[in-house]
């Protein structure tokens, strides 16, 4: 019998089997964890603060909720919501990268989050959470990442409790006119040069600049989310299209 036809995927500009993408992902972030933030100030100018701090502010969390805050990372978004959702509240970090994650754990402890603040090692393609369990589900800055995004937002919306809403903060396509060449030049010569000096790791971040590419533009992913089932979906342009904030609710 002939063997099945494999299926592939992007990895930035390149090509590679599915199954392949995954260890690649988790070994561009494993080289990059611990200049992580440092990286974040330098690319975007402490800009991506602001992007960060308008994405808590649209969340809408309350005192007593429960958050999942995916891709969670170095726990830039978990930490307020820990705050915000106090001692009556949950917020789980997670990610797909063991060594982001130590990294937000670290921070977390450092910044006096440990009472309403657990971590999970997770694919977003499959939660292990169960049905209907958070008020609000956060991605920022990692749902490009993901292999099948349209297998993940179904599985966030699995998750949502009705009422409940997903936010998803990602880079996105330029809106303003000749932008996109500026950040063409900038992606694609400026950032690994960066990467290079301040990480010392060039081609992960000339990796994160393809990944922005290839990443759905804003209507195409606002279409996605309503497809996994989410409703009242609606996009926020930042800086002039460079990010984008998505929200969608589970009705």
């Amino acid at each position: 019998m002939a063997n099945e036809e494999q299926k592939t995927t992007h990895f930035g500009f390149e090509t590679v089997a599915e199954e392949e993408k995954i260890g690649r992902v988790r070994h561009v972030f494993d080289s990059v964890a611990s200049k992580y933030d440092i990286m974040n100030d330098v690319m975007s100018m402490g800009v991506h603060r602001l992007w960060k701090r308008f994405a808590i502010e649209t969340a809408g969390v309350r005192p007593g909720n429960q958050v999942l805050d995916l891709a969670s990372g170095t726990c830039d978004l978990a930490l307020r919501f820990s705050q915000i959702v106090g001692p009556t509240g949950k917020v789980i970090a997670s990610d797909i990268n063991g060594s982001m994650l130590s990294c937000g754990r670290e921070r977390m402890i450092n910044e006096g989050a440990v009472g309403n603040v657990e971590y999970v090692l997770a694919n977003a393609e499959s939660l292990p959470f169960k049905d209907n369990q958070f008020d609000c589900v956060t991605i920022s800055f990692g749902l490009r990442n993901v292999t099948h995004k349209d297998v993940a937002l179904r599985s966030i919306q699995r998750v949502l409790k009705p009422g409940g809403r997903l936010l998803v903060l990602e880079f996105s396509k330029p809106v303003v006119p000749g932008l996109d060449k500026v950040y063409d030049a900038y992606s694609f010569k400026l950032l690994p040069f960066m990467g290079k000096v301040v990480a010392q790791d060039e081609d992960s971040y000339r990796y994160l600049a393809e990944s922005i590419r290839m990443h759905p533009g804003q209507d195409e992913l606002k279409q996605m989310m309503i497809d996994a089932g989410l409703e009242r979906c609606e996009y926020f342009n930042l800086s002039g299209g460079i990010v984008a904030l998505h929200r969608g609710y589970k009705l």
